[in-house]
């Protein structure tokens, strides 16, 4: 449920940005302002909750995904989203490649995410909730993809610009 919370924010926040500034609207603004939005929220925003759940509430957030209560391994994983979620954050202070760094390598660690939970599902039959369902298909696979094809469409842009 929280992927859909922060998908609508970052939607939200898009779109009100874009209303703002439909005098200078084109192309380019419109993918470098979902952009920012996806860094900001869904990778900034998304990291340090997820970060909170791994930290303090790493026993829920276990069940939650299927898996049993107690390894240090959440902390790992706390660590990792937090380090995503500052440099999320960061992404309106920095651009140009500080951009490419954060949602390459976010990217690649949601994909590898979603390998995990894909492999769970199909070896162990795991459907629990954040094993499956939006948290799979929309935070693991849909925003990485969405992230790493409007990195692609900035480039291309600027490069025509």
């Amino acid at each position: 449920m929280y992927t859909l919370i922060f998908l609508l924010l970052m939607a939200v926040c898009s779109v009100v940005n874009l209303i703002r500034h439909r005098k200078d609207l084109s192309v380019r603004r419109v993918v470098e302002t979902l952009l920012l939005y996806l860094l900001l929220v869904n990778v900034g925003f998304t990291g340090l909750f997820a970060f909170y759940g791994h930290a303090f509430l790493s026993d829920q957030v276990a069940a939650g995904i299927g898996w049993p209560k107690g390894s240090p391994f959440q902390l790992e994983i706390a660590a990792t989203n937090l380090a995503f979620g500052v440099l999320g954050v960061l992404c309106v202070f920095f651009r140009d490649n500080f951009w490419m760094a954060t949602g390459l390598g976010y990217s690649l660690f949601l994909y590898g995410a979603a390998t995990v939970h894909i492999r769970e599902i199909f070896q162990a039959g795991n459907l629990a909730l954040y094993n499956a369902g939006p948290t799979l298909y929309i935070g693991d696979i849909g925003i990485p993809t969405v992230i790493l094809v409007l990195l692609f469409l900035r480039g291309r842009l600027k490069r025509a610009s």
